[in-house]
């Protein structure tokens, strides 16, 4: 930035929250500093923000203060506080002056509490003095706190603690980040002597942890590179608790070998030595436990930086937290569980989860008495349930019924929800969902839901489940149905008219039940307003394929083809919308009195127009030959679709299109045609072969044209067709070999694989005449002619 271009400073507070100052009589506002560069134009040039704090000291309090009469001093001198805020200020004056009460005039501190900035409150060791009361760190004795660092470990683990209480106060983190002397020393201390004491280990780590809550002081932390020594300090802790156990394990087996001694002596010893290794194991692992966590906390906090969680991934880290989750420790679980939720949202650190079995060591936290260790667990389930090896694995283990049992927890609805939604994707595990309470809890939850539109996370979970055919049955059952039906229809949600649409594909009894709900269907897609609630209403019809069933009367009772015709011009509908209205007409023309009245209103014209302007969308293409292929079950619409439309040479077109699906409707369509109508059989057999020796045809099209060019130049020999026709020296010039290929598909080949435009009837009589009587597949003439063309190919390469 030029210096000429800053013109004015603006600058704007932003008041925040008030609290009390953890040690002293003093309120604490917060807020927020922004300043900016203006320059001309007042153009914000440079901008900034800053969290900032204040401190009112109350000097004046005591037990006989008037507290609303200092309430109204203290808001009316400081600007940062507004006048609405005088209750608060008058409640938190009261509580000073109660805490002060308690205090009971002593001049030794209370420990500072949990705040926002330091979550985590840990026991201090080593903070009496020797008479045995609660020493007190001061500033002011800082250089005596470092030189304890520099003598025995029962003096460095009491320096550190003394230095510990300090860094608890952010107050005092800004002058402590500034001594290069007791960082570097306490870096050093916990370098040199960390396997000496845990007490010692956990103290060090959890001064650097203080700096780790505000990312200002993150480059401190980096300076001493102490997230590379918390990660050998977490791998060398979890190896010894792994060599704890083994010896703990050792130990209860000598204690039950000596337990079957007759002598009561020894059963005695052998009992008390095992209950008391037993108990310096819990003491050490609990110790274990609290430097773990704190350990753990620090990387947690500088993992913000992703370039240092990725080296963080690099030394494996993620293999040190799974590992942790076989402790027993509640709070050190949450924070892992909460540092791989945060790891979880990259692919390589979901893979090295993948490879540790971290779903294996889940379903135990899932079902935890701590709601919120279970909750943040549930959480990651979810960030590596995309996954769909993962999502195997889930099931095999057994959390499928775990997470159901979980719905009705509206802590961990929601969260629930979102895994169940990734387990249902998979068709395999649909049917699973059979077994559980799932389907019921869902329907309920839907059916009871206060908001007009069901929230997403349910209803795709129903949309899903209701894929499978035993599924969409009990969602059927009693009164569901209909209620379903009935809240679809109010809210005209989309969704769940979807959830609906999935039911209805399946055949059987279920398809039958939506018959009653047909007229309502009708009558919505005309009156509804929101075209995706259209779409899914037409769907639902679309899907009710059922015999007997009246389409004609349907069509005329609620005036359906007008509507249906002014949605099938292209252009003027969303291209979802014209899908389903295809479709419905290819369910509506089972019918045969629907597929005359179909005819008789045009439709199939309008098909027709369709088809050429949507030639490359193939669901569209399929659709509306699958209607030609239900006219073709009709005598009567087959006449028509013969005589009055088309539609016959747009299928011949299509017989060799790209798509396997479509080239099967079209050839069952062609061979009822071919049925019933002679002469159509034979033109789609004489297309059949024009496609399978497009290649012949191509050559004696070429043959034929440098026969008219030779006649042309004067000879006055006829050309004669002798037995070296194909002869390699007659068909092609030598310069012009190499250019020749034999993959070049003719004209009317080209037109066969494209769609629709034909211009198969024209040019009919005018080829047959050019060709004569035409080969005929399997005969003498046509075998001999392939061979030749065999000894053709090989000789051109």
């Amino acid at each position: 930035m030029q210096s000429d271009d800053a013109r004015y400073l603006k600058r704007k507070v932003k008041a925040g929250r008030l609290d009390v100052h953890p040690t002293e009589q003093a309120l604490v506002v917060h807020y927020e500093l922004e300043a900016a560069i203006l320059g001309e134009g007042m153009s914000t040039v440079l901008s900034d923000k800053k969290e900032c704090q204040k401190i009112i000291r109350l000097k004046s309090l005591h037990s006989n203060t008037d507290i609303a009469a200092l309430a109204e001093e203290v808001v009316e001198k400081c600007s940062l506080i507004h006048k609405s805020k005088l209750p608060e200020v008058e409640q938190l004056i009261y509580y000073l002056q109660n805490r002060r009460k308690e205090a009971g005039g002593s001049s030794v501190a209370k420990e500072r509490p949990q705040t926002a900035f330091a979550t985590e409150v840990l026991n201090v060791s080593n903070l009496s003095s020797p008479d045995g009361t609660l020493e007190v760190a001061s500033l002011a004795k800082l250089e005596d706190y470092v030189d304890l660092l520099y003598e025995n470990i029962p003096e460095k683990i009491r320096g550190s603690s003394l230095i510990l209480q300090l860094a608890r106060n952010p107050d005092n983190l800004q002058e402590l980040s500034t001594n290069e002397r007791i960082l570097g020393a306490l870096a050093r201390v916990l370098r040199e002597d960390w396997k000496q004491s845990l007490d010692l280990s956990t103290n060090i780590v959890y001064v650097f942890f203080c700096f780790s809550t505000f990312s200002v002081f993150h480059p401190v932390i980096i300076q001493h590179k102490m997230g590379s020594l918390c990660m050998e300090l977490i791998d060398y802790e979890l190896r010894r608790h792994d060599q704890w156990t083994d010896e703990l394990e050792q130990r209860r087996r000598q204690s039950q070998n000596e337990a079957a001694s007759p002598s009561e002596e020894t059963k005695k010893k052998a009992l008390a030595d095992f209950e008391r290794s037993a108990r310096k194991f819990a003491l050490l692992t609990k110790k274990q436990d609290q430097l773990l966590r704190v350990a753990f906390y620090l990387l947690l906090n500088i993992a913000e930086d992703t370039r240092l969680e990725d080296k963080m991934r690099r030394k494996n880290i993620v293999g040190m937290l799974v590992k942790a989750l076989d402790r027993d420790n509640t709070d050190l679980l949450l924070l892992i569980v909460t540092f791989l939720k945060k790891l979880s949202v990259f692919r390589e650190n979901k893979d090295d989860m993948a490879d540790m079995n971290v779903v294996e060591k889940l379903p135990a936290l899932v079902t935890s008495s701590n709601s919120d260790l279970a909750h943040v667990a549930m959480k990651l389930l979810f960030n590596i349930s995309f996954d769909p090896e993962l999502r195997s694995r889930m099931v095999r283990v057994g959390l499928l019924p775990k997470l159901v049992h979980l719905l009705d927890d509206p802590k961990h609805k929601s969260v629930v929800l979102g895994i169940l939604y990734h387990l249902s994707m998979d068709d395999r595990v649909k049917s699973m969902f059979t077994y559980t309470d799932c389907i019921p809890l869902i329907l309920k939850m839907i059916m009871e839901c206060t908001e007009d539109k069901v929230p997403l996370e349910m209803v795709a979970v129903a949309i899903n489940l209701a894929l499978n055919k035993r599924n969409a049955q009990l969602m059927c059952e009693g009164p569901r149905l209909k209620t379903l039906m009935q809240r679809a229809f109010h809210y005209q949600d989309p969704l769940l008219m979807k959830c609906l649409r999935n039911i209805a594909q399946h055949p059987g009894q279920t398809k039958i039940l939506f018959v009653e709900f047909i007229g309502d269907l009708a009558q919505a897609i005309q009156a509804a307003e929101c075209e995706e609630f259209v779409v899914e209403c037409l769907g639902v019809m679309g899907n009710l394929a059922v015999d007997n069933m009246d389409w004609e009367r349907l069509m005329k009772e609620y005036k359906l083809i007008p509507w249906l015709r002014s949605h099938l011009v292209s252009g003027r509908s969303e291209d979802d919308l014209v899908l389903e209205i295809v479709v419905l007409l290819g369910t509506t023309a089972m019918d045969e009195a629907c597929a005359n009245l179909l005819c008789k209103a045009e439709v199939l014209q309008d098909l027709i127009e369709l088809l050429k302007a949507k030639q490359e969308d193939d669901e569209v293409v399929l659709q509306i030959i699958f209607v030609f292929f239900q006219l073709c079950k009709h005598p009567a619409s087959m006449d028509y679709l013969i005589q009055e439309t088309e539609a016959a040479a747009y299928l011949i077109d299509l017989m060799h299109d790209k798509n396997a699906e479509i080239r099967r409707v079209c050839d069952n369509t062609l061979d009822i045609i071919g049925t019933h109508y002679p002469d159509w059989a034979k033109r789609i057999q004489l297309e059949k072969f024009r496609f399978h020796n497009s290649q012949w045809l191509e050559m004696v099209k070429n043959q034929q044209a440098m026969d008219a060019a030779a006649a042309a130049e004067g000879e006055d020999q006829m050309p004669y067709y002798g037995d070296d026709l194909y002869g390699p020296s007659c068909l092609y010039q030598p310069d012009t070999m190499d250019d020749f290929d034999f993959a070049t598909s003719s004209e009317n080949s080209s037109r066969a694989s494209s769609r629709p435009r034909s211009s198969y009837g024209q040019d009919l009589e005018g080829f047959m005449d050019a060709m004569g009587r035409p080969l005929v597949p399997g005969s003498k003439q046509l075998d001999d002619l392939n061979k030749k063309l065999g000894v053709l190919k090989m000789q051109q390469q």
